[in-house]
């Protein structure tokens, strides 16, 4: 809870992560509600991209995600776990129906990130490097 004057708490924006915590639960009801498993969360800064899962549920967060809006932060995980929900799809048209199955406004969220993600310094979108160009962060 952020506190304007020792005597008057301003409650954190319910738009926004109170903490790293907060993204974890929500990582963890996401994957349930999806039904993948999820065997790690782990958050640390990331230079290239918001977010990474391997085949074995060990999902990575960028710390940088904790300062956006919860919805975002949201669409990155949902990306992520989809991934395993059809592994080696890429994001075709298997993938991208599941993001609508869980995100009907995914679309619209990915914009929102992907204009986030062009204004930060030294942004570059796609590139052979990246494995995951939708989520591509920056170099």
């Amino acid at each position: 809870m952020k506190t304007e004057t020792a005597s008057r708490p301003i409650p954190a924006s319910p738009e926004r992560w109170h903490d790293a915590d907060d993204i974890r639960w929500a990582a963890r009801q996401w994957a349930a509600r999806i039904g993948v498993p999820l065997r790690s969360i782990t958050l640390r800064p990331m230079s290239r991209k918001w977010a990474s899962i391997s085949t074995a549920g060990r999902l990575t967060l960028d710390t940088a995600l904790l300062d956006l809006d919860r919805d975002l932060g949201e669409f990155v995980v949902v990306h992520e776990l989809v991934h395993l929900l059809c592994p080696g799809a890429g994001h075709g048209r298997v993938f991208t129906s599941f993001m609508a199955a869980y995100l009907p406004d995914w679309t619209e969220r990915l914009s929102r990130l992907d204009a986030i993600t062009q204004a930060l310094p030294g942004s570059v979108r796609g590139g052979a490097a990246n494995s995951d160009p939708k989520i591509n962060r920056r170099t």
